[in-house]
């Protein structure tokens, strides 16, 4: 069992940058948790939820193109915890920002891929994340 525990959320203006982190909580060896896959979707009202980054077992990332090169997803296996570097924010990024991990995508080709992400085993209850104009 894994629990997810977002932070780092906040109101920025755009051009901002904000650095979201999620701590991992679980009984599951360390060992065992840097093999799952881990990353972020987000939802904005009125929308789907979208995936926004990936990091796979070998430290391999994938991103949704309307992030790509803004956002940087990262891990620290000894601290249990994951985080989404955001830069150059914009409104359109404004949304409720979740985390997740997954024991059975260990890697890119085993589907450690953004359109994956909402439906992972594990999810954390979200950080607001908001970009005003």
């Amino acid at each position: 069992q894994v629990t997810l525990v977002e932070s780092g959320g906040g109101s920025v203006q755009t051009g901002g940058s904000l650095r979201l982190a999620c701590a991992a909580r679980t009984s599951t060896s360390r060992n065992t948790y840097s093999n799952y896959c881990m990353g972020w979707f987000r939802q904005a009202p009125g929308k789907e939820r979208e995936g926004v980054a990936t990091i796979d077992r070998n430290g391999d990332t994938n991103y949704a193109s309307s992030v790509k090169g803004r956002f940087t997803i990262s891990k620290d296996i000894g601290k249990n915890a994951f985080y989404l570097q955001m830069n150059s924010l914009t409104p359109e990024d404004t949304a409720m920002y979740y985390c997740a991990a997954d024991p059975t995508r260990s890697s890119l080709g085993w589907g450690c891929v953004v359109h994956t992400v909402p439906s992972f085993a594990y999810g954390g209850q979200g950080t607001q994340v908001t970009v005003s104009s």
